[in-house]
């Protein structure tokens, strides 16, 4: 697309909005890819004045004249790709995040819109309509604690107020002590709302946590959890992408043993990475009970991951819902 190239050498486009062409004609063959270019970027001046959504509109329309089946064939597809996701933000708040088809999204606002329109109780408009998305996905009322989850760690002094280290949440990171007491005080006075405490034991040198095993190739839900609890990130070094798998660093078909030492929390990309031809993964427990993990490349460089303290400095707690 050398006249999109052309406009963003010379400061006509941005980078944002030479991608946002690109996008929109990624679904065309070359020629046609050609021909969209030529078209809106071949004059530069046709650019001057064109926003982001303008950009964006006018490639689609170009991109939906030129080859309305592959458009359409790419809609389809997208439309499969939909799904959620969440990701920490700051002040102990999260993202979740919703891709839809296009109705069906407008729908959502729409409704989440219509509840802030018809309530007046002091909340702002957008608390109505986080709100009105907790009830309806849960099916409990925003007021109501929610229950604590396998995934908040925290150390008993941290949970008694003898200590301000911070928990740690699976998949988001550490959150202050004052609100993970918050959440657990809450849960446990409301009696819609239930908590309860499972003990694990640490190293009483090191703090880490204590070893399991199993004689089974696939890690159990207890193992697995615990892993997750331990690693809390891809154990890959610089990842720290969510962890997916829960594999062992020494395969088990070459004698590795289905257990908490030879253990690794990892993402799915990474996890399908380490099988490859010249990568090998050694995993280490010291005396003190720190758990380590070696990754060497196919170009035979090394490094080394520890997983990370838990919070506190004595026995932790996870806190998870009662059994219904």
């Amino acid at each position: 697309m050398p006249h999109t190239l052309a406009a963003l050498e010379a400061g006509r486009l941005s980078e944002w909005r030479a991608t946002l062409i690109v996008r929109e004609s990624a679904c065309l063959d070359v020629e046609d890819r050609r021909a969209l270019d030529a078209e809106m970027c071949a004059d530069a001046s046709r650019l001057d004045g064109m926003g982001d959504a303008r950009i964006a509109a006018a490639a689609r329309a170009i991109a939906y004249r030129l080859d309305a089946r592959a458009v359409v064939d790419r809609a389809a597809k997208a439309e499969s790709e939909r799904t959620v996701t969440i990701r920490p933000a700051p002040d102990t708040m999260a993202w979740v995040t919703a891709l839809l088809p296009v109705a069906r999204g407008v729908a959502v606002y729409a409704a989440l819109r219509r509840a802030a329109d018809t309530t007046f109780d002091g909340r702002t408009r957008g608390q109505v309509m986080a709100d009105t998305l907790l009830e309806r996905v849960t099916g409990r009322p925003a007021e109501v604690p929610q229950p604590i989850a396998v995934n908040l760690v925290i150390s008993d002094e941290s949970l008694l107020g003898h200590d301000g280290s911070a928990a740690v949440v699976d998949g988001y990171g550490p959150i202050p002590a004052a609100v993970a007491r918050h959440l657990v005080r809450d849960a446990a006075i409301d009696d819609r709302s239930r908590a309860t405490l499972r003990r694990l034991y640490r190293h009483p040198g090191s703090g880490s946590l204590v070893a399991m095993e199993s004689r089974a190739r696939c890690f159990p839900k207890g193992l697995a959890r615990f892993i997750g609890l331990r690693d809390q990130r891809c154990r890959t070094p610089y990842c720290d992408a969510p962890i997916r798998h829960h594999d062992h660093a020494r395969p088990h078909h070459r004698g590795g043993a289905t257990s908490a030492a030879n253990g690794l929390g990892m993402c799915e990309r990474c996890n399908y990475a380490k099988e490859a031809p010249g990568w090998r993964v050694a995993a280490s427990v010291d005396e003190m009970g720190r758990h380590t993990a070696e990754f060497t490349t196919p170009a035979g460089m090394r490094y080394r991951s520890g997983a990370p303290p838990p919070p506190g400095r004595l026995d932790i707690f996870v806190v998870e819902p009662r059994a219904a």
